[in-house]
């Protein structure tokens, strides 16, 4: 990713990544199970004293009780019946977001997200998904090895190794290995990657063919951008552009390892590179995001992240994505991916970039058949109806990191133009003043009125 929270990992981090990489086990199906997976309880955040709102739950004796507790709050909201409930909707949900909080250590502000975004038991399956490590995964490097052949190598070293899945040639899942991963002479010859499978997908959305001018706008450490060199298969121009300097190491020593040739490194603020890059036929923006979809590797994200910094993101991320398309020669593409599932920065951005330029939702269920839709409204905000052909995927769905893709081609030049809101009083456009004697006067209701133009929208518009 384009964070810190990244998932390609550099020579330093490997290490770190491998001691839990390959303790995997499958996402619960269900409430019942879900709980019963949890062995310990993290502390609950403050609580704000004098807050008016629903009576507090009365504190759980241990554990047991605090899991029974929310299997039976779930049970009672999927079966609401506000006729014979004995609580209120909003009570329960208070409740149940209090104990969420309690039981996986997340702040309220973002349990209570998640049961926006999810219903109740679908909340719980997804935050227990969290609490577990998903599958060592790595890509392989065909500018150097044949995914069978470097099977064939890891196998020989004790290694357990099996394909990603149907959709991608290059994936490789590690179910077993007496050696670190991250240190075989395989690994050091650049052979592969270790890269998690859900970073994999952007770049096969993007489809990048040799010879094009392919931008990867925030590419450190260089997971993505080595996979989109080896789908141009060296041949074209890669820029690779970072906006921080330390992170821009590790992005060229994994060119380098893993014998990338046709690419130019820059360490620029991505919203500069219009005026400094010439037209491209594909950006990848893996835009830097709060990590939401990625807590099993940082769990700090329970407790730092929440809605006011989501919608900070976002201001950036639409920054980005308004130069990722000037960037673009017309018919270009760009793909907008992120390793985080909150609405505001993945379709709220989506749907602002369709505002502001010539472009549209491409479809990619083709290459991500198992991915969910996007959103096409959230919390009373509504979208344009084709981010719904964006794709997520979720740890609880689909046992892979969070993720956001969505594919865009850019149909012209320019931004759109916006329409001005004509913000005159009633009276000044109509000459009318209306009142109670206006509105009973059956003459002035059925007269047409011709309203005339706001001398400052026609004014701005030549």
């Amino acid at each position: 990713m384009a964070n810190d929270l990244d998932l390609d990992l550099s020579d330093n981090e490997r290490d770190e990544f491998f001691k839990d990489g390959s303790d995997v086990s499958e996402t619960a199906d269900s409430v019942s199970d879900a709980l019963s997976m949890v062995e310990s309880s993290p502390a609950s955040p403050e609580e704000e004293s004098g807050a008016e709102g629903p009576a507090e739950p009365e504190p759980a004796k241990d554990i047991a009780t605090l899991k029974q507790r929310i299997e039976d709050t779930v049970l009672t909201l999927t079966n609401f019946n506000s006729k014979t409930a004995k609580r209120s909707h909003s009570e329960l949900i208070h409740t149940l977001c209090k104990d969420l909080s309690l039981l996986y250590g997340y702040s309220e502000e973002l349990a209570r997200y998640f049961l926006d975004m999810f219903p109740p038991a679908e909340a719980v399956q997804f935050m227990e998904a969290n609490e577990r490590q998903r599958p060592l995964t790595l890509r392989a490097n065909t500018l150097k090895v044949k995914r069978r052949i470097l099977a064939q190598q890891l196998i020989a070293r004790g290694a357990s190794v099996e394909p990603v899945g149907d959709w991608t040639k290059v994936g490789l899942t590690v179910t077993e290995s007496p050696v670190p991963i991250g240190a075989t002479p395989e690994y050091l010859s650049g052979k592969y990657m270790i890269q998690s499978a859900s970073s994999l997908l952007p770049v096969i959305a993007l489809g990048p063919k040799p010879g094009e001018t392919v931008l990867d706008m925030a590419a450190a450490p260089g997971g993505k951008t080595t996979h989109i060199a080896q789908l141009m298969e060296n041949n074209g121009t890669l820029f690779a552009n970072d906006f921080k300097a330390d992170r821009v190491k590790s992005l060229v020593a994994n060119l380098h390892r893993l014998g990338v040739t046709n690419a130019v490194v820059s360490n620029l603020d991505g919203r500069e590179l219009p005026k400094l890059l010439p037209k491209v036929d594909r950006v990848l923006l893996d835009a830097p995001c709060s990590g939401s979809g990625i807590i099993s590797r940082d769990p700090s994200v329970k407790v730092k992240r929440g809605k006011e910094d989501f919608l900070e993101n976002s201001k950036i991320q639409r920054e980005l994505g308004l130069a990722a398309i000037d960037l673009l020669e017309e018919g270009g593409v760009l793909v907008y991916s992120t390793c985080s599932v909150s609405v505001e920065e993945n379709e709220a951005v989506v749907d602002y970039l369709l505002k502001r330029r010539h472009v549209k939702v491409l479809p990619i269920e083709d290459v991500m058949p198992f991915a969910s839709a996007g959103l096409t409204a959230f919390k009373g905000d509504h979208f344009h109806p084709t981010v719904k052909l964006a794709r997520r995927v979720y740890p609880h769905v689909h046992n892979l990191d969070g993720f956001f893709v969505c594919k865009l081609e850019k149909l012209a030049q320019g931004g759109k133009q916006r329409v001005k809101k004509d913000r005159r009083d009633d009276s000044e456009v109509t000459g009318v003043v209306w009142g109670d004697a206006e509105l009973n006067n059956a003459a002035l209701r059925e007269e047409v009125l011709q309203f005339a133009e706001d001398p400052k929208i026609k004014k701005s518009r030549k």
